[in-house]
């Protein structure tokens, strides 16, 4: 049997998924990741039960499908952007805990930098914006709260990595330190279009140039999971951000495709082709899966997207079951949503971590408004359902206007992506057609090929686009002067929420 084996590590859990030849799923494990809450606002991981529970998992898949480590012919990774990691290039050992992409303790730390003026040259670069969101100022933080740690990177003595670089550090056993162009796209360091780290956003955000992993295709043999890890050697032929994993896996391979992932956020992205579009909507211009060759880190950046991200999307359901106690399990929300026939006007504004595309506060909070005597549970969790699609809906209308062009369809994945009722108000929302794949692992299938594309299994990306298969064609029930009205009625909501706090 001959079998390709991804690796998600994702915000709130670690996956692992054996695929066969055809892109069929023979069989998966998961396990949950511990949220790490030291003060409000700030959101860390366990470094060590990162790459733990994806070592485990894979065996557990490994063992579910009752294969051996010897018919897997190669990994590829996909994993939570810009989470910042620091560790002993010797030891192995984390100086912090993972500094999540969620947490915002840099917030007033991007407000000075851009009051110094250098916003326009970090957003020219990188197609980023100045935000907590990225990696940069994560590392900063750490370099320059941990006793030591600025004067130990700069000998060289410390590495950096987003969770793509922690982990296939840890499951070569340190032999590789690795990423690829659309990990490095989120760093705030990276020249999306010379497709190397740039010496001017170093100096800005104080980044040690000796700290940095080497940035290869994203589709390229970078090393071996060692025998101890699995059983036997297996190469790790794909590593990309969980993002542009799923756009790879949703056989958006071409400009003017998008996709959706309604996972612990939601982010949507429109391939571009070979063009850098710079978005004046609030959007994110960032590099694809790169599929080139060449293992020269300045020649492998040639795909683009334009990207939108929510901050909480499923996240707000895990809220309503973790913190409101309105059900025992997720999958619960559903059906109470639908025992009430609309949100009785009660509008949920999940901005716990501030808001991303197209408002880019990170001061916002959350909000429940439009709150009656009549107002239950089902209400709230309607709108809760409802809030992920109104979020998805603005950064489709913000694309839409950057990509001067309608979007004809829009593909969907991730776990969220499962709920009926939330795939039928998008629909609603958008006025287009909302398709969900048989396969909804579009992430887990992504890496598994780009992993497959670079060892031979398929050839092209066309060949793996053909396997793809439509499991539910969505299509909008509401008039578009309906969903007109809900929309500005929910961006009433938005409004209230921002600004909410004040920069300390």
């Amino acid at each position: 049997m001959r079998t390709i084996l991804a690796l998600d590590q994702g915000t709130t859990s670690s996956r692992a998924v054996l695929f066969d030849e055809e892109g069929r799923i023979l069989a998966g494990a998961q396990r949950e990741i511990r949220q790490i809450y030291p003060q409000p606002g700030w959101v860390e991981h366990d470094p060590r039960e990162l790459w733990e529970s994806q070592r485990d998992t894979a065996r557990e898949a490994l063992e579910k499908a009752d294969v051996g480590a010897e018919d897997v012919l190669a990994a590829g990774i996909a994993n939570q952007r810009e989470t910042t990691l620091v560790w002993d290039r010797q030891t192995g050992e984390p100086l912090y805990n993972a500094i999540v992409w969620q947490d915002r303790r840099t917030a007033a730390l991007c407000e000075q930098l851009r009051a110094s003026g250098v916003e326009e040259t970090v957003r020219a670069r990188t197609g980023l914006v100045l935000d907590p969101y990225f990696s940069a100022t994560k590392l900063a933080w750490i370099l320059d709260h941990i006793p030591g740690a600025r004067e130990r990177g700069e000998r060289g003595e410390l590495a950096f990595g987003t969770v793509d670089t922690w982990l296939v550090w840890n499951l070569s056993q340190s032999k590789v330190h690795v990423t690829d162009p659309s990990n490095a796209s989120r760093t705030l360091l990276f020249d999306i279009h010379a497709g190397d780290w740039d010496a001017e956003l170093l100096r800005i955000f104080r980044v040690p140039r000796a700290m940095l992993p080497d940035v290869l295709s994203s589709s390229h043999v970078v090393g071996m999971i060692a025998p101890e890890m699995l059983g036997a050697p297996v190469p790790i032929a794909g590593i990309a951000g969980d993002q542009q994993a799923a756009l790879f896996g949703q056989g958006c391979h071409r400009a003017g495709m998008a996709k959706n992932t309604y996972g612990t956020g939601c982010f949507m992205l429109l391939h571009t082709g070979a063009e850098a579009r710079a978005s004046t909507h609030g959007l994110l211009t960032t590099a694809c899966a790169q599929t080139g060759r060449s293992r020269d880190s300045r020649d492998v950046a040639k795909e683009y997207a334009l990207e939108g991200s929510v901050f909480v999307g499923g996240a707000v359901v895990q809220w309503l079951r973790d913190e409101l106690g309105f059900f025992r399990s997720a999958h619960e929300i559903e059906a109470l949503a639908a025992t009430v026939p609309d949100n009785g006007g009660v509008y949920v504004v999940p901005a716990f971590a501030g808001l991303g595309a197209p408002h880019w506060d990170p001061f916002a909070r959350g909000a429940i408004v439009g709150l009656t005597r009549g107002s239950n549970r089902a209400h709230i969790a309607r709108a809760a359902i409802e809030a992920i699609a109104f979020q998805s809906a603005d950064l489709l209308e913000a694309m839409q206007n950057d990509a001067g062009a309608p979007l004809t369809e829009l593909r969907v994945d991730g776990g969220a992506a499962a709920n009926d009722l939330l795939m039928q108000f998008q629909a609603d929302l958008l006025g287009v057609p909302v398709l969900r794949p048989r396969v909804l692992e579009s992430t887990a299938l992504g890496a598994a090929h780009l992993a497959g594309l670079a060892i031979g299994l398929w050839n092209t990306p066309e060949d793996m686009a053909a396997q793809r298969q439509i499991e539910h064609r969505f299509t909008p029930q509401i008039g578009r002067w309906d969903a007109i009205e809900r929309t500005a009625r929910w961006r009433e909501a938005v409004r209230r929420s921002l600004k909410w706090e004040e920069p300390t």
